[in-house]
Formats: structure tokens, C-alpha cells, sequence
């Protein structure tokens, strides 16, 4: 997203005796272990836990992206998904209902708040964030139920906030350096934004990192500098001071 610029030792047992003691603890320990109440097992600890990906904001075309289908240029295979009311939720896991030849595919890489409320596969319900406002009880009653199915039952990870193209800022708008400052990913939260706009400017232009870029460019990342700074000669000497 961008818009123009300006301005982490034992001993083994000896003898009769020692064997019988060692053998007597042993039954004892087991009695006592077994006449306790049994403990739960604990959750397995995915091997991914470490690797939470932040919150960020997504633009409509960037959504799309996630359909989990072949990537024609790494030929990896992108994440699945979708957005509920503006919250963007990974649903990979659920690749056997909105993966490819899924039975919710067409879901994949969109807004359907209102299609889910509706339950309806119907095109013109997908991508209709202002429908969500203009629901009847019934149909909130049952945007709330997936919302609650996806975040507390199914557990998909949130990845962010959905920001329709109609309430994106203006790409055309002049931006100056007070501005630019104020936009450094500390800054309050917008209304929808799932994080604060982190600016870049990079010749004539100002880029939004927090749309995809702050993992690298927010708060104690790696290129922190740049934010809300024209980072345009420090990029091109390949530099962070």
C-alpha cells in the first residue's frame, strides 16, 4: 500500500539385600502414583508455536492471494483465508472444506460475513463487508455462532483485519514528513485496523508497512529504523543507520 510522499553419578545395586530394598521402593512408588487422581494430558505443543505470525492488515487483492491453491511463481502452496466481519482468519487447517475441491471453497480468499449468515454460496454475498452491518437478528445470531465456531471451537488463528478498498486512504495524497513521522506502527489504532500504520517513504512514495511488512518493519523488528522515516537513501546504501 503506498501513496506519494513529499516534503531468541548413581551406583549400581550390590547384593541380595540392596535388590529386595530397591525392589519394595519400587512397589511402594507405584502404589502411591497410582492411588492418586489422574492428571489430564497436557496439549501437544505444536512446532509451529514459536513462529506466530503478527497481526496485520490486509487489503482486499491481498486477500486473495490466500486461496490455497499453487503459487505460479514459487509453486509453494498458499495459506487458506478468509474473512468473518473483517477478522481474517487462517483456516488451513480446515483444507478439506475450503481448500481446493472443497465443499466451501469459494470462500477462500474473501470476505463472507454475509454468505455465512445467509448460508449462502451465492457470488454477490462474498466480499460485502457493508452487508454485515445491514443483517437481521437472525442473520447476526448467526455470523456470531461462526465467528464463535472459528475463534473458540475450530481455534483458527486470527491473522488479522480485513480493510475494504472503500475505506482505504487515498493512494493519490500528499503525506509530509510531520505526518510520515506520526506513522512510525506506534501510533493509535484506526477503527477496523487490526495495527497502528507503520509509513516507509522510499523515493517519491510512502509505503503502509503494516499491510504484509510488519514482521520486519514494527516495533523491535528488524528494519524498526525505517519506520515513519524517508528511508530512501539509507535503502539504496543498503544501510541502517
Amino acid at each position: 500500500v503506498s501513496y506519494i510522499f513529499k516534503n531468541m553419578s548413581f551406583s549400581a545395586p550390590d547384593g541380595i539385600f540392596d535388590c529386595i530394598v530397591i525392589f519394595l521402593c519400587v512397589l511402594i512408588g507405584y502404589f502411591l502414583v497410582n492411588s492418586r487422581k489422574p492428571v489430564p494430558d497436557q496439549p501437544e505443543v505444536d512446532d509451529d508455536e514459536d513462529d506466530i505470525l503478527p497481526p496485520r492488515n490486509f487489503t482486499q487483492k491481498q486477500l486473495l492471494h490466500f486461496d490455497g491453491k499453487e503459487d505460479e511463481n514459487t509453486q509453494e502452496t498458499n495459506s487458506i483465508y478468509l474473512s468473518l466481519n473483517g477478522v481474517v482468519f487462517d483456516v488451513s487447517d480446515g483444507k478439506d472444506f475450503y481448500g481446493p475441491e472443497g465443499p466451501y471453497e469459494l470462500f477462500a480468499g474473501h470476505e463472507c460475513g454475509v454468505a455465512l449468515a445467509k448460508m449462502s454460496f451465492d457470488k454477490e454475498f462474498l466480499d460485502d463487508m457493508e452487508g454485515c452491518k445491514n443483517m437481521n437478528f437472525g442473520e447476526k445470531c448467526e455470523l456470531d455462532n461462526w465467528l464463535m465456531r472459528f475463534e473458540h471451537e475450530r481455534r483458527y488463528p486470527i491473522r488479522g483485519r480485513l480493510i475494504p478498498d472503500d475505506k482505504m486512504p487515498d493512494p493519490t495524497r500528499i503525506i509530509s514528513k510531520e505526518v510520515l513521522a506520526e506513522n512510525g506502527g506506534s501510533g493509535k489504532v484506526p477503527e477496523g485496523y487490526a495495527v497502528a500504520p507503520i509509513y516507509v517513504g522510499a523515493d517519491d512514495k510512502v509505503f503502509d508497512m503494516s499491510f504484509g511488512g510488519n514482521l520486519f518493519y514494527g516495533p523491535d523488528c528488524s528494519y524498526e529504523v525505517f519506520a515513519g522515516e524517508d528511508a530512501t537513501r539509507a535503502l539504496a546504501l543498503m544501510s541502517l543507520k
